[in-house]
């Protein structure tokens, strides 16, 4: 892949666009339940690239921002009209945004995924083997409190 190419995605009412240049900075997948809430499934699909590399060309976001039980800060971007998780910003990924895998236009996972991230809320019924890492937490983990029995990972 040429390192300018464009992929370009979207929300589901097509009202927010966006395009990504050139190869991500990392891929994964995350059974976090920070990620399993905002997606509202088993794990969520993560293309981080630098932030001047990934553009907003249309639509209007609404910004939620919490404190990881890590004490890290955790911005998630939707869609004001359909509610689509499109983007987040976590504070210890300085420089990065995260796009969500599934919302590129078709071929939708045209990237490779580099790593799976806390399998230890992994579902039973979810099985990743096309990557290379695979960690029980993440190398970054690093809890200074705890969440509450609904965000619990443990």
């Amino acid at each position: 892949m040429n390192n300018l190419e464009k992929h370009y995605g979207g929300c589901a009412c097509g009202k927010v666009r966006f395009h990504s240049i050139g190869k991500p900075e990392k891929t994964g997948v995350c059974h976090c339940r920070y990620c399993q809430l905002r997606t509202g499934t088993a794990f969520g699909i993560s293309v981080y690239f630098k932030k001047e590399n990934l553009t907003i060309e249309s639509g209007n976001l609404k910004k939620y921002s919490f404190t990881t039980e890590s004490g890290n800060i955790f911005e998630t971007n939707f869609c004001t009209n359909c509610g689509t998780s499109m983007f987040w910003i976590l504070s210890h990924m300085k420089g990065l945004m995260g796009a969500a895998g599934g919302s590129y236009d078709p071929p939708s996972f045209w990237f490779d995924v580099e790593k799976e991230i806390f399998k230890r809320t992994k579902a039973k019924f979810v099985s990743i083997s096309n990557c290379a890492l695979h960690h029980e937490t993440s190398p970054t983990y690093k809890p200074k409190t705890n969440d509450s029995s609904r965000l619990d990972g443990k």
